[in-house]
């Protein structure tokens, strides 16, 4: 379930309406909000299975005039550490300037056929501001099959703070809708933060 608009108490029904902890959700939510107008919000909540157990986990990103933010509360079971299940919540703010990307990919199905407004099978969101990158490494080749000689390696880094994935047959065409609208609000926001060249 997603929900998404531009205000500061649509924020707050969005989060009520998940059902998932919503006073522990709004209270951490609106404290990293502080007295900034909401420009823009996503709330995507979503159901994993770890080996016999169920556990939610709801994820609120928040656009402000100058921040992206990101909430997540997952729900844990009862372990050595507690007697009773508990839920943690985390959330980070981040300057607009701090994101290095915005990255939205389309899933299609019939793509000889597209047309264009017709809404995606699934989008993956995926987000970058260099608190996480991801390394993928392999030997490096020269081209020749017969070289035997070490090459080193090679790589790519890739940013991967926050990737959400949401698909029309798992989450309803209203959640993708609204992640394509986050996502491009986020997308024009960070654009209009970047500055190129030296300051005026």
């Amino acid at each position: 379930m997603a929900k998404t608009g531009t205000t500061t108490q649509g924020l707050r029904e969005a989060i009520e309406r998940s059902g998932y902890y919503p006073a522990l959700v709004a209270e951490a939510v609106e404290a990293a909000v502080g007295g900034e107008p909401v420009a823009s919000y996503l709330v995507h909540q979503e159901t994993t299975f770890d080996s016999n157990e169920v556990r939610r986990h709801v994820t609120v990103l928040v656009l402000t005039r100058t921040r992206f933010l990101v909430s997540h509360t997952d729900e844990q079971a009862a372990d050595g550490t507690s007697p009773s299940p508990y839920a943690t919540t985390s959330t980070e703010s981040v300057k607009l300037e701090r994101i290095s990307s915005v990255v939205l990919s389309r899933v299609v199905a019939n793509p000889e056929s597209y047309t264009p407004g017709t809404l995606p099978r699934e989008v993956v969101l995926t987000i970058g501001w260099g608190a996480v990158s991801r390394l993928d490494m392999e030997p490096a080749t020269c081209g020749d099959p017969n070289c035997e000689a070490d090459h080193g390696y090679t790589g790519s880094a890739t940013a991967d703070d926050l990737s959400l994935r949401v698909s029309e047959a798992g989450d309803g065409p209203d959640t993708v809708r609204q992640t394509l609208a986050f996502a491009q609000a986020l997308s024009e926001a960070t654009a209009g933060a970047t500055r190129v060249g030296p300051p005026q």
